[in-house]
């Protein structure tokens, strides 16, 4: 599928956007395909920090183990995920203070099982969805603090 990248403009400081973005219980008031978080560690994310969350990609119900690789408070946080079949996800936000609030930089690059056929039927399947779905995701964040 290659990078999916996207940014935001938010009206708010870097650290309350970390505090909603990086809560596993907040994921469903902005991540628009997240579905249940299945279970999380307790205490606020670190490094090494693990959640597992389903999440639902054109009606199909993909489970996902997540792991925080890096975890730089309020500035930068880097997951790295388990999904079936072998695939794997790494998404990072990385959020930068300005005079208007935080721009919220987002990246996703998702790795589907199988190689080449992999990454064919992944482009077949989910077409443009992961850039809409992004860009869905950081309004909805963004709206959170409006």
């Amino acid at each position: 599928m290659g990078a999916v990248t996207a940014e935001i403009q938010i009206s708010a400081t870097p650290q309350e956007v970390w505090d909603v973005a990086l809560n596993p219980a907040r994921l469903g008031d902005w991540v628009t395909i997240h579905r249940k978080l299945n279970e999380s560690d307790d205490g606020p994310p670190r490094l090494g920090f693990k959640m597992v969350q389903t999440m639902e990609l054109r009606g199909a119900p993909l489970k996902v183990s997540w792991e925080l690789v890096t975890c730089d408070k309020p500035e930068l946080a880097k997951w790295e995920g388990r999904g079936p079949a072998g695939s794997r996800a790494e998404t990072s936000y990385r959020l930068e203070a300005n005079n208007d609030g935080t721009l919220f930089h987002y990246s996703n690059e998702f790795v589907p099982p199988m190689g080449v056929i992999g990454r064919v039927a992944q482009r077949a399947i989910a077409g443009d969805l992961p850039e809409s779905e992004a860009l869905a995701s950081l309004r909805q964040l963004q709206q959170l603090f409006t």
